[in-house]
């Protein structure tokens, strides 16, 4: 059976790495195995949601059929046929004094 076929909805800050689009299709049956799918379509794109240890980045969300993946399974989150990832960079608040 092949790899699941995932929508992934993708924030305006992140567009020029999917050539404008607000939502590109991906595979994979993991959150990881589909950034990993993403990046090999859209270069640059899991360096802005990854660290340097492979670990979501603080100010990334991402959300499985609006359930937040780090009160899941985070990066091994398990994805089947049809379901929507939507990233959401986090907006942070709060002065500036």
């Amino acid at each position: 059976m092949g790899q699941p076929s995932i929508t992934v909805r993708i924030p305006p800050p992140l567009r020029k790495l999917t050539g404008g689009q607000e939502e590109v299709s991906g595979t994979g049956g993991t959150v990881s195995a589909l950034i990993a799918d993403l990046e090999s379509r859209h270069a640059g794109l899991r360096d802005r949601l990854l660290d340097e240890q492979g670990r979501l980045r603080k100010f990334v969300n991402v959300y499985v059929n609006d359930e937040d993946v780090r009160f899941l399974k985070d990066l091994e989150t398990e994805l089947r046929e049809g379901m929507t990832v939507t990233v959401v960079p986090a907006i942070a608040g709060g002065s500036a004094t």
